[in-house]
C-alpha cells in the first residue's frame, strides 16, 4: 500500500517414482493439473480482473476510494486496497499477486492444503483491507492510502507456512509445523534490514538499527529452534538433500524459498519515496505478521488437517 498527500497525490503426500516412471519433474505437473480445481483458477484469476477494472474508472473515482486517514470510512477501509491510481504501481502489485498466489496455490496444492489456502486468501481478500486500515490509523497523518501491496505481503506471510507443510507432506513425513516461527524470526529481521534508514554520515549500506534488528531475528530463530530440539546444520542439510534427489518437488520448494527471501527485497525498499507517494511499510509488516501468526497459529491447532 502507499500513502500519498491529500493535497495532490487435498490428499495425501504423492508417491514417489518406482523405478519405470517418467522424470519426477512431468510427474509433479501431472498430479498438479491433476488436483488443480477450475473455480478455484477463476477465483485466482478475478483478483487481477478487479484490481483492472478499479483501475479504469475516472481517476476521481479511484481518489474517493482511496483511504484518507483523516477522515476514514468503513468503506474506504475496504476499496482502498484495491485502488491504484499509476499503471506502474497497478502492474507491479499484479505482478506480484500472480507470483505469490501462483506458487502459494501449487505449493498447497500439492501438499494436500488446498481448502487451508483457499480460506487464507479469501481471508485475505475480505478482512484484511478492514484490519490492515484500522491499524493504519495508529500512524495519523494527513494523507490517503491505497494499494493491493498490504494484501501482496499477506500472501507472502502465508508462503512461509505453506513451504512448510509442502516439505513435511513430500520430504519430511515426521516433521512439525511447531518448527516455523524459526524461520519466521528470521524473515522479519531481514525485512528490517532491508528498511531501516542508513546511519547518519554512511554513504551505502544498511544503518546500526537494521542490522542489530536482523541479527535480533537470526537470534530468536536460532533460540527457537534450539528449545525446539530443532539441528539447524542438519535441517539444512536434509532440505538441501531432499530439493537436489527429488527434481519436481524440489524445484517447486526451491522457487517458494527464492520468493520467500526475494519478495522483501519488494515490499520494503531502502527508499519508500516515489512522486507524489510512499510506500506504507508498516502495512507491509503488519499483513506479512498478521498473515504468517494467523495461518500458523491455525494450522497448529489442527484446524486443518486433511
Amino acid at each position: 500500500m502507499r500513502a500519498s498527500s491529500n493535497a495532490r497525490s487435498d490428499g495425501t503426500a504423492a508417491e514417489r517414482d518406482a523405478g519405470g516412471g517418467g522424470p519426477s519433474d512431468a510427474r509433479v505437473r501431472r498430479e498438479l493439473l491433476a488436483r488443480l480445481r477450475l473455480v478455484d483458477l477463476l477465483a485466482l484469476a478475478a483478483v487481477p480482473g478487479i484490481l483492472g477494472a478499479v483501475f479504469a474508472l475516472p481517476e476521481s473515482t479511484r481518489r474517493s476510494l482511496a483511504f484518507a486517514y483523516a477522515d476514514p470510512t468503513v468503506l474506504t477501509a475496504f476499496t482502498a486496497h484495491y485502488v491504484h491510481l499509476d499503471a506502474g504501481h497497478l502492474a507491479g502489485n499484479v505482478a506480484g499477486y500472480v507470483l505469490l498466489a501462483g506458487v502459494g496455490y501449487a505449493l498447497a496444492v500439492l501438499a494436500g492444503h488446498r481448502r487451508f489456502f483457499v480460506a487464507a486468501l479469501a481471508t485475505f481478500l475480505g478482512a484484511f483491507p478492514f484490519v490492515l486500515s484500522a491499524l493504519n490509523l495508529a500512524v495519523p497523518r494527513n494523507a490517503i492510502g491505497f494499494g493491493f501491496s498490504g494484501i501482496n505481503m499477506a500472501l507472502a506471510g502465508l508462503l512461509p507456512v505453506l513451504i512448510g507443510v509442502y516439505a513435511r507432506e513430500r520430504f519430511f513425513p515426521t516433521a512439525s509445523i511447531r518448527a516455523l516461527p524459526a524461520v519466521f524470526f528470521p524473515l522479519v529481521g531481514w525485512m528490517a534490514f532491508l528498511a531501516l534508514p542508513v546511519s547518519p554520515g554512511a554513504l551505502d549500506g544498511p544503518g546500526l538499527a537494521g542490522v542489530a534488528t536482523a541479527a535480533a531475528g537470526l537470534l530468536l530463530g536460532l533460540l527457537y529452534a534450539s528449545s525446539t530440539g530443532i539441528r539447524i546444520r542438519a535441517a539444512l542439510r536434509e532440505a538441501a538433500r531432499a530439493a537436489v534427489s527429488n527434481a519436481g518437488d524440489g524445484d517447486l520448494f526451491a522457487v517458494g524459498v527464492a520468493l520467500t527471501v526475494g519478495y522483501p527485497v519488494v515490499g520494503f525498499p531502502g527508499d519508500p519515496t516515489g512522486e507524489g507517494s510512499v510506500v506504507n511499510l508498516y502495512v507491509h509488516l503488519l499483513g506479512f505478521c498478521l498473515a504468517f501468526i494467523g495461518s500458523f497459529a491455525l494450522l497448529a491447532a489442527g484446524v486443518f488437517e486433511e
